[in-house]
């Protein structure tokens, strides 16, 4: 791993200091602070991250994405909150979703009555396919 720049003054001009729990340590030569250089944490792929923010705008909620993507709510919160992501509020409709794969799929569209009265997306889920569907509330 590269060091860059210090991370409390953003000078470039560091020395190594020592071994502090296996890590590296380094010190600033303009601000003498001590650092760390930053571990490498567990980053989720941006195909899910594109995928949730996706499903977040169909209207699911963010516990539905997560038993569906496998991927904790709170990160789907904080990426919403990352990407600014704002969901256009209709009351009129809700989505339903099922999980299906190819050969489901196909049956499913070939019967005409799934595809009269609602608005329909299909998007890739791995080996499987989700189908959402919008449908007013029957008063």
């Amino acid at each position: 791993m590269k060091v860059n720049v210090c991370p409390n003054c953003g000078s470039e001009s560091n020395i190594k200091s020592g071994i502090i729990n296996k890590r590296q340590r380094y010190k600033c030569k303009d601000c003498s602070y001590f650092f760390t250089v930053n571990k490498l944490g567990k980053k989720i792929d941006d195909y899910y991250v594109n995928k949730a923010l996706q499903l977040y705008l169909e209207g699911l909620s963010y516990r539905e994405i997560e038993r569906i993507l496998g991927v904790s709510h709170v990160s789907i919160i904080n990426w919403v909150k990352k990407y600014n992501i704002k969901r256009p509020y209709n009351g009129n409709y809700h989505p339903t979703y099922k999980i299906l794969n190819a050969v489901e799929l196909s049956n499913y569209f070939s019967e005409t009555k799934n595809l009269v009265g609602a608005g329909l997306v299909v998007t890739e889920l791995g080996d499987k396919f989700m189908l959402i569907k919008w449908e007013r509330f029957k008063e």
